[in-house]
C-alpha cells in the first residue's frame, strides 16, 4: 500500500491547490528539488558505511513491493497437518510436508535443526540468534530513512535561506520580489513534503515489516519446538494461536478436537 498511499497524498495536495485556485506547477522547481533530494541523500549517506548502502537499496525495494513469501496463518495450518504425520513417520516428514520449508531458509534451517538434534534449547538459541542478526540488518535501512525524514526539512530551510540571500542581495527590481521569494520557499516546501510523504512513511513501513517478520519467525520457533515435543491437535493450536491475529486464526474442525484429545 506504500505506493498507493504516496499517490493519494500527492494527489490530495495538488487537488487542494487546484481547488484553491492555485497552480500546481508553481511548486515544481528543479533547483529546489535537486537541492532537497540530493542534499538529503548526501547527508544521510554520510552517516553510514559503504557496505550499508546495499541493504538500504534492498530495504527500499521491500517497502515498495512488500512481497511476503508465506503467511503465518497458512504456516499454522500446514504445521497442524504435518504434526500428525510427524508423530507416526518421524520429524523427517516435516521436510517434505511443510511447504514453507522449501521456500524460506529460516524454516528450512529450523526443520534441519529439530531433525538433527534432540536439544530444544540449542534449537531455540540458534534460531533466536538469527532473529537478532535479522533485526540488526533491518535497523540499517530503517535508520537511513529515519535520517532522511529528519534531514529533508532542514535541507529545505537551507535552500530557502540561500534563495532569500540571493533575493535580498538585489532589491533593484521590486516587482520581481514576490515571485523570487515564493520561489525561495519552494525548497522548504519540498523538504517538508518529501520528509512526511516519502521518507518517514517508508521508515514506518519498514518497522512494521520487521516486526511482522520477527513475529513469523517466533511462530516458526514455537511451532517446530512443539512438534519436536510431540504435540498435535489442540495443544499445538494453543501454542501457536497467540502469535496470530484473531483474523488469522481458523476454527478447529468439528470432531477433530475430541478425537485428537483422546489420542
Amino acid at each position: 500500500m506504500t505506493p498507493v498511499g504516496i499517490v493519494v497524498a500527492l494527489g490530495s495536495i495538488f487537488m487542494a491547490m487546484i481547488m484553491d485556485h492555485g497552480k500546481p506547477m508553481t511548486i515544481v522547481s528543479i533547483p529546489s528539488m535537486i537541492l532537497v533530494l540530493g542534499g538529503t541523500l548526501g547527508v544521510s549517506m554520510a552517516g553510514v558505511n559503504k557496505h550499508d548502502l546495499r541493504p538500504v537499496r534492498g530495504a527500499f525495494r521491500t517497502a515498495i513491493k512488500n512481497k511476503v513469501s508465506w503467511h503465518a496463518g497458512d504456516f499454522n495450518e500446514h504445521l497442524m497437518k504435518v504434526a500428525k504425520e510427524a508423530r507416526t513417520m518421524g520429524l523427517l516428514a516435516l521436510e517434505n510436508g511443510l511447504p514453507e520449508a522449501k521456500i524460506d531458509p529460516f524454516v528450512r534451517n529450523g526443520v534441519e535443526l529439530i531433525t538433527t538434534t534432540s536439544d530444544p534449547e540449542r534449537v531455540r538459541n540458534v534460531l533466536d540468534a538469527e532473529i537478532v542478526g535479522m533485526r540488526a540488518r533491518h535497523r540499517v535501512g530503517i535508520k537511513f530513512f529515519q535520517d532522511m525524514g529528519g534531514f529533508a526539512p532542514t535541507i529545505g530551510i537551507l535552500g530557502t535561506v540561500i534563495g532569500l540571500v540571493r533575493v535580498l542581495g538585489d532589491l533593484s527590481a521590486p516587482a520581481t520580489l514576490g515571485p523570487a521569494i515564493a520561489s525561495a520557499f519552494t525548497a522548504t516546501l519540498w523538504g517538508v513534503m518529501t520528509a512526511n510523504i516519502f521518507w518517514i512513511p517508508i521508515s514506518n513501513k519498514l518497522k512494521r515489516l520487521s516486526d511482522d517478520e520477527v513475529r513469523r519467525k517466533e511462530l516458526v520457533i514455537e511451532g517446530l519446538l512443539a512438534v519436536q515435543e510431540g504435540l498435535t491437535g489442540p495443544q499445538l493450536r494453543d501454542r501457536l494461536d497467540p502469535f496470530l491475529a484473531p483474523r488469522e486464526r481458523s476454527e478447529p474442525a468439528r470432531g477433530t478436537t475430541a478425537e485428537e484429545s483422546a489420542a
